[in-house]
C-alpha cells in the first residue's frame, strides 16, 4: 500500500486540511480554525495524518497529557476520514498508527470523544477495544 503517516506539528501543515475537517464539522470555518490552532500547538497539539499519493485521507488531532484516573494518555481529536476514502480501512491504519505513538510516548491509555449521533463511529471504536466509560458534559459560558 502506498499510504504515508505524518505527524503535523506546524500550523502551515495543518490549515490545508481544512476541508477535511470541515467534514466532521461544518461550522469550523478557515478563519476559526486558524484562531484556535495558535492556543491548540502551544499547549501540544499535533495532527497525525494518512496520506496516499500526496492527498490526505484521515486525520486525527492528538494531545498528550495526565489525569489523575488515566495517568498519561493520548487523546485523539478530531478524527475524520475523508467521505470519498471510508470503508477502505483508512481509520484502521489512523489508529493503529495513533496507537503505536501513544505507546512510543510513554502513554497508559488512549481516549478520545464522539458525537452522540455518530453510531457508525461508536462501533469502529469499540471493534478498536475503546470502551464507552461516560458522558462528556459541556456547559457554555
Amino acid at each position: 500500500m502506498p499510504f504515508e503517516f505524518r505527524i503535523l506539528i506546524e500550523k502551515t501543515e495543518m490549515l490545508p486540511l481544512w476541508p477535511l475537517l470541515q467534514q466532521l464539522n461544518d461550522k469550523v470555518t478557515e478563519t476559526y480554525l486558524n484562531e484556535m490552532l495558535d492556543d491548540m500547538i502551544q499547549h501540544g497539539y499535533r495532527m497525525a495524518g494518512i496520506w496516499e499519493h500526496g492527498h490526505c485521507l484521515g486525520v486525527s488531532g492528538i494531545w498528550v497529557t495526565t489525569k489523575l484516573y488515566s495517568g498519561k494518555y493520548l487523546e485523539m481529536d478530531n478524527v475524520v476520514v475523508a467521505a470519498e476514502a471510508r470503508s477502505r480501512g483508512i481509520g484502521k491504519l489512523l489508529t493503529d498508527f495513533v496507537t503505536n505513538l501513544a505507546r512510543e510516548e510513554g502513554c497508559n491509555m488512549m481516549m478520545l470523544d464522539a458525537y452522540l449521533e455518530n453510531e457508525k463511529a461508536h462501533l469502529f471504536y469499540e471493534r478498536e477495544g475503546f470502551v464507552k466509560k461516560g458522558y462528556h458534559f459541556l456547559k457554555q459560558l
